[in-house]
């Protein structure tokens, strides 16, 4: 199971998600980000965001730590924001912790550039779980001493919004073409071979044993937690083996319009090496400056 740690101080809110996620410090002396069950998307983000951010750890993509956090309401009682104490109010007991990466920046994919092997497993990754939430509008990621940091995994897994239909929507094919990695190339068919082979019942069942049971109780359709886990398990498992064949990057569609812009990807296109004449025609620009100068 996860890391379970006691709240000992709400530091501020994070105004960026819909559902106010909030900084803490905790027991262990860490900080972290804290997403609540008390929000309104309600427990099911915080079992996507264990099953998906846990899955992404083991594949070796950088995600941060998770824990679970205990919270007492009683720590809401000097919140100013009468929405963040309500919240805060309504979260008591066991919520979710990411770890804090103290100077992260968001990514920008005009100012760093991302190799097309880690952007393929980023993509390949994403189409697995049905990632919604990582596009150039909201990318989702965060650059932490120099590297991709993947977050925010609420917006996974659609089917587990209705299990009656979660075969056939896990059949679904995966449009990239909004992604915020996609003008990357990223090579989709190396993650594949590297990744697929290593999403197994085994791992699988292992990442969905790390959801609290609480977390799970009472889903209609489940007589119990492990046959719910078990839901979690099958339409992976099923994705994982060939979901790079269905995935697409291109032209936007009448259904899928929200692609990044034109002048996103003209600035992230390769810029054509110099040549000696260019070079030479610099120097000399140069040189006439500085005898300007003086």
């Amino acid at each position: 199971m996860l890391q379970e740690v006691v709240a000992t101080r709400y530091v501020t809110p994070l105004r960026e998600g819909g559902s106010l996620p909030g900084i803490v410090e905790a027991d262990d002396l860490g900080t972290y980000v804290m997403k609540f069950t008390g929000a309104g998307q309600g427990r099911k983000t915080l079992v996507a965001e264990v099953i998906c951010g846990e899955l992404g750890r083991r594949l070796g993509l950088r995600v941060p730590e998770l824990v679970t956090i205990q919270l007492d309401p009683v720590i809401g009682l000097a919140e100013p924001d009468q929405e963040v104490q309500e919240l805060l109010k309504a979260s008591g007991g066991l919520n979710l912790g990411m770890d804090y990466l103290p100077g992260s920046l968001g990514f920008d994919p005009l100012a760093y550039q991302v190799d097309p092997a880690e952007a393929g497993k980023v993509v390949w990754f994403d189409a697995l779980i049905n990632n919604v939430d990582r596009s150039w509008r909201n990318p989702n990621a965060l650059v932490w001493h120099g590297d991709l940091w993947l977050i925010d995994h609420g917006a996974t897994m659609i089917w587990h919004h209705n299990w009656p239909g979660a075969q056939a929507s896990a059949a679904k094919p995966y449009n990239a073409s909004d992604h915020v990695l996609a003008p990357f190339a990223p090579d989709i068919a190396a993650a594949a071979a590297e990744l697929a082979p290593l999403v197994t019942e085994e791992l699988l069942t292992e990442v969905a044993a790390e959801v609290p049971d609480e977390w799970l109780a009472g889903e209609p359709g489940f007589e119990t937690t492990d046959s719910l886990r078990r839901a979690y398990v099958e339409p992976l498992l099923a994705r994982a083996g060939s979901i790079h064949e269905r995935i697409s990057i291109g032209e936007p569609t009448r259904t899928q319009p929200s692609r990044a812009p034109g002048w996103v990807t003209e600035r992230l296109a390769p810029r054509p090496q110099a040549t000696e004449r260019d070079r030479g025609v610099r120097a000399e620009a140069g040189r006439n400056t500085e005898d300007g100068d003086r």
